[in-house]
């Protein structure tokens, strides 16, 4: 079968859903008929798996009704009605119901696809305190002799260790735990986890209380985490008893402690919740940290007793399905003013505690750094500022020389200058010219006789001669060179090798995205941070456009060089970057996730602000851009990564030091990575 680019399961994910009927109680039938309802509206949908409420069949509230033979004789009834309905949908159906099995009343999660029960999963642990006394009615799986039980004239697997896996979706492998089973120290599907499951679901009927449906969204949020799995959560809604408690409904999905999705809460009306959760990413994430491996060999004995049934939902993957999922244009930078704050705040914190420690191990107390009025450089001062006033140096302690070559624009000369006085570090000019110059003729280049020759050679000359007179000053002046680069620069091999701005003693900037740094420097405009009356020289430095500033511009003084023009847009590339970087997707993926972020400015979150351009991008765009990153990361860069200096990593999301996230030859190929992007369309 031909898989469709934009179906969300050529890429592997998955829809999931969760859903609340409005329930009758002991009136199965009825509940049935509303399961199917919402059952054909998830298939519509393109789920994969819908999970229904516990003991949704008869209602949760039913008490001593449940020893009520005709009580469990309708719910029998019920479940015939759903497993014959369950032909026409091509996906699983999770539904909660009591189930006599060998002279035992069971609570049970029932498995059903393709018109058949795959599985019953009794539950665990039956709460007996507070308001719940389940033990009452029910018996816990623990006393369940019989690994196999006969249901609805077929002979079906039975048991609390059950696993299910979908054949054709070969990372979807998904476990049922039941209410309670998930508020133990040690839930049952910590074990599944460890056993392969990467989609753990909860029948649950929790009632509603003040803060707790607060701290069921930590319990199952910190269980995916743990588990580095999906968790969907579902729960009992509208209909149940009130005699002495009140149900909100509650439901919940998440990813590795990520929510995805939530439920409406006290709803009238039934509730059908959907998510498409990255069984890649999960797998991803589980082979990175090979600590869950060691997890799966020391509780090797409790894996060991899982069982796994197959089945297959044949799912349509030569149409389009589009992605149900909010996919942050900047993964680095979060859309929201309070977590980027936040973000930015740490991120800034972490470089200034980074190079403190330096200075203070070293014994230096002075720092050297080149200002050229542009953004990076910018942020890297800010840094050095505030660790002098941590560790009770004067700002003069800053060495700060800007140094205008051939192409310095008269705007980023005076953007230097008010920067270095704003900071109220030890500002000097040096004009490198000159000495370029020199070089220059020493070289026999042309422009030494007068030719407008504006090759690498003359690029590097000004570059190296820069990084040449730092070192030199660092080496009289007795200070400590200070690195600007980011980690973008650093991805796409943007940087002069050795003696240019790929070198420095300590670079507070290698792990932080372009992207990033320019929400770091407008984050210091507008808290004061470094000086209160710095807001409107950082928002200038913002608005120049980002050149290295080697080639003469233009006669109005425009920048010749562009260099997004000659990589592509940062936006872009960071996008690129987090998701090769962070999770080593193919070219196919990142460009399906980079479309369903970018297709659509009207669509999805920015980050907050007037200053964010809202841009968008067409998937030939996409993909061109992606071709620049791929080839440039992989094939052509990696040697200057190879030898960088020291700096402080800053996120999860990975540095590119060959000393932590990133190891790789630096005669390796892109060719595996072209090839597969080649493949990709350039239209919908």
């Amino acid at each position: 079968m031909a898989h469709h680019f934009f179906n969300l399961y050529t890429h592997d994910f998955a829809r999931v859903a969760i859903a609340a009927p409005v329930c009758r109680i002991a009136d199965p039938a009825y509940n049935a008929a509303q399961t199917m309802v919402l059952a054909e509206q998830a298939a519509a949908q393109g789920a994969a798996l819908v999970a229904f409420p516990e003991l949704g069949l008869a209602a949760y509230t039913c008490d001593d009704l449940f020893h009520q033979r005709a009580l469990l004789d309708g719910v029998l009834d019920g479940l015939a009605a759903i497993l014959d309905a369950s032909l026409q949908w091509k996906m699983a159906i999770v539904v909660g119901a009591p189930l006599r099995v060998e002279h035992q009343l069971y609570n049970c999660a029932v498995v059903i696809a393709n018109g058949q029960v795959q599985g019953v999963v009794p539950k665990s642990y039956l709460p007996n305190y507070g308001e719940f006394y389940e033990a009452r009615q029910f018996s816990s799986a623990d006393y369940a002799t019989a690994t196999e039980i006969d249901l609805l004239g077929e002979r079906v697997q039975f048991g609390a260790g059950l696993l299910f896996e979908v054949g054709d979706l070969p990372l979807f492998k998904f476990h049922v735990e039941i209410c309670e089973d998930v508020w133990v120290p040690v839930p049952p599907s910590s074990f599944a986890a460890l056993a392969g499951a990467t989609v753990l679901v909860n029948l649950s009927a929790s009632n509603a209380l003040v803060g707790k449906a607060n701290y069921r969204n930590q319990l199952v949020g910190q269980q995916s985490a743990r588990c580095i799995a999906a968790y969907l959560y579902t729960s009992a809604g509208g209909g149940e008893s009130s005699t002495d408690m009140a149900w909100d409904g509650q439901g919940v999905i998440y990813e590795n402690g990520e929510m995805l999705a939530e439920a409406s809460r006290f709803s009238d009306a039934p509730t059908l919740t959907f998510a498409d959760i990255d069984l890649e990413r999960l797998s991803r994430e589980r082979m990175r940290m090979n600590t869950f491996a060691q997890s799966v060999q020391r509780h090797a004995a409790e894996v060991g007793k899982f069982r796994t049934v197959f089945f297959h939902l044949e799912i349509e993957r030569d149409q389009p399905l589009a992605l149900k999922r909010c996919v942050e244009r900047f993964p680095y930078v979060p859309a929201d003013a309070r977590r980027r704050d936040e973000r930015c705040n740490e991120v800034y914190h972490i470089q200034v505690q980074a190079l403190a420690q330096r200075l203070t191990t070293s014994g230096l107390k002075k720092v050297v750094i080149g200002v050229s009025g542009g953004l990076d450089s910018t942020h890297a001062l800010l840094v050095c500022a505030r660790v002098m006033d941590k560790l009770n140096l004067p700002r003069t302690n800053i060495l700060a020389y800007t140094m205008p070559g051939f192409a310095t624009s008269e705007r980023t000369l005076k953007q230097a200058h008010a920067l270095m006085k704003l900071v109220g570090c030890t500002a000097q000019e040096i004009d490198i010219r000159p000495s370029c110059l020199q070089m220059l003729k020493d070289l026999n280049h042309p422009y030494a006789a007068g030719q407008a020759q504006y090759d690498i050679t003359f690029e590097n000359v000004q570059a190296g001669e820069r990084t040449n007179h730092l070192f030199r000053l660092a080496n009289h002046l007795g200070g400590l060179v200070i690195g600007t680069g980011d980690l973008s620069e650093l991805a796409l091999g943007w940087c002069t090798y050795g003696v240019g701005d790929h070198m420095s003693h300590y670079n507070v900037n290698a792990s932080v995205p372009k992207t990033l740094i320019s929400h770091l420097v407008r984050w210091v405009a507008e808290s004061g941070v470094i000086g209160r009356n710095d807001a409107q020289v950082l928002l200038d430095i913002l608005a120049t456009e980002i050149s290295p500033e080697l080639v003469p511009g233009t006669a109005d003084g425009q920048p010749e060089q562009r260099t997004e023009s000659t990589i592509g847009p940062y936006e872009l590339q960071d996008f690129n970057l987090y998701y090769v970087l962070r999770f080593g997707f193919n070219p196919s993926k990142v460009a399906f996730l980079s479309h369903t972020a970018w297709r659509d400015k009207e669509l999805g979150r920015w980050p907050d602000g007037d200053h964010v351009t809202r841009n968008q991008y067409d998937l030939a765009a996409i993909k061109k851009n992606l071709g620049i990153f791929l080839d440039r990361f992989f094939r052509t860069s990696q040697f200057k990564r190879s030898c960088v200096p020291n700096a402080p990593k800053v996120g999860s999301g990975g540095s590119l030091s060959p000393r932590g996230d990133w190891r790789a030859p630096s005669d390796a190929q892109s060719v595996v990575w072209m090839e597969e992007l080649r493949a990709i369309p350039v239209q919908e």
